[in-house]
């Protein structure tokens, strides 16, 4: 899981993620959509999503196809949801817990 995280701290990889969530790209393809980076550029920031497991390589004769997996992404956001709701929680904890006033008499 570290390594998804740490792969997605770097804003063109996650521009990468958006390409390829919905289709399948060549790797030439994603290259096209970054005119201030090197083709050799982008093919590293793709093996270092292939190896975080955020996308799965495809070969078909000389080209390379990416696509987002997201049965991974999905790992990464019942990870993350366990946070919002551990906090939920403590907020619902803490509003229902009955206060004390000055005299020590329960409000609530």
């Amino acid at each position: 899981m570290d390594l998804a995280f740490k792969a997605l701290s770097d804003p063109r990889r996650r521009e990468i993620m958006r390409l390829v969530w919905d289709e399948e790209l060549a790797a030439t393809a994603i290259a096209e959509h970054f005119s201030d980076v090197s083709r050799p550029a982008i093919s590293q920031h793709l093996g270092v999503l292939r190896k975080s497991g955020l996308v799965r390589e495809r070969r078909a004769g000389t080209r390379r196809l990416y696509c987002a997996d997201h049965r991974k992404v999905l790992s990464l956001r019942k990870f993350l949801d366990g946070f919002w709701n551990d906090s939920l929680e403590t907020l619902r904890t803490l509003i229902e817990q009955p206060t004390t006033n000055k005299q020590g008499a329960t409000n609530g």
